[in-house]
């Protein structure tokens, strides 16, 4: 492997402080934004009842873990998040495909699709209850709501952007539409579905969310309006903590598998 000259060296070790720079402001910004929540609320500044405080926020935490009440709130969240994003991957890439081979087809149902799209999903959440019940099928259906319109018209634009002259070289070498989709267009589309992929995470955890709200007896949505009917308002403010933690660590490991992906090609 050739050294590398005096200014390529320079230049790295720049994007290295850089990086390291942004993180440890990204640390002091967060800590910063405790502290003065902790000291805010020790000397009045605001009402603790009402906005709590990190250390409020530990204690109930550290309590709830030790009666173990609190990872099956966790547990609940997190399966229907992951079965729901399950299920829009799945249904997603299937009709994405099913349009794509059907042009006609995507013609009639794009319309609707962008209807549904648009729709204010929370709107959405009663009516599942009354046709489906209280149940977990009712907050795995909500969090697929969420996600499953925005993602099969992504995936299916995706689709139809494909170098149309690969195309044109599969049906001039005797191909069909079988060889051109998995020669052609699912392996292109592979940085996009990623990409989708992450978004699709953080729209589930909302749909989920928005079912628990309504219809679950246990899970962290149930403990926010749980906690916010009877004034805990700590519980609520650990459970948004713990959703955005649980956010960040669905998100990432999704990064990370498109970062692998990256680097193999």
């Amino acid at each position: 492997m050739p050294e590398l000259s005096r200014a390529q060296s320079a230049y790295l070790l720049r994007i290295k402080r850089d990086r390291q720079l942004i993180i440890t402001a990204r640390i002091l910004v967060f800590a910063g934004f405790l502290t003065l929540w902790e000291i805010s609320a020790r000397l009045g500044w605001i009402d603790s009842f009402i906005f709590s405080s990190p250390s409020q926020i530990a204690r109930t935490f550290y309590g709830m873990c030790l009666d173990q009440s609190l990872f099956s709130h966790i547990g609940i969240t997190l399966a229907e998040t992951l079965l729901s994003f399950f299920f829009v991957v799945v249904l997603g890439i299937g009709t994405a495909v099913l349009l794509w081979l059907c042009p006609r087809l995507s013609k009639i149902l794009e319309p609707y699709l962008v209807v549904l799209n648009s729709l204010p999903k929370s709107a959405l959440a009663p009516l599942l209850i009354v046709w489906l019940g209280a149940n977990e099928r009712t907050i795995v259906v909500a969090g697929m709501s969420v996600a499953i319109f925005g993602s099969i018209l992504n995936l299916y634009t995706g689709f139809m952007e494909v170098d149309p002259e690969k195309l044109k070289l599969i049906d001039t070498l005797g191909g069909g539409k079988k060889d051109e989709l998995f020669k052609i267009v699912l392996p292109s589309s592979i940085p996009l579905i990623l990409s989708i992929m992450k978004v699709n995470i953080g729209l589930c955890l909302v749909g989920v969310i928005i079912g628990e709200f309504i219809g679950a007896r246990k899970g962290l949505g149930y403990l926010i309006i749980y906690g916010s009917q009877t004034f805990k308002l700590t519980w609520v403010l650990m459970s948004i903590v713990i959703l955005c933690v649980i956010a960040m660590l669905l998100y990432g490991a999704l990064a990370f598998v498109e970062k692998r992906y990256t680097r193999r090609l």
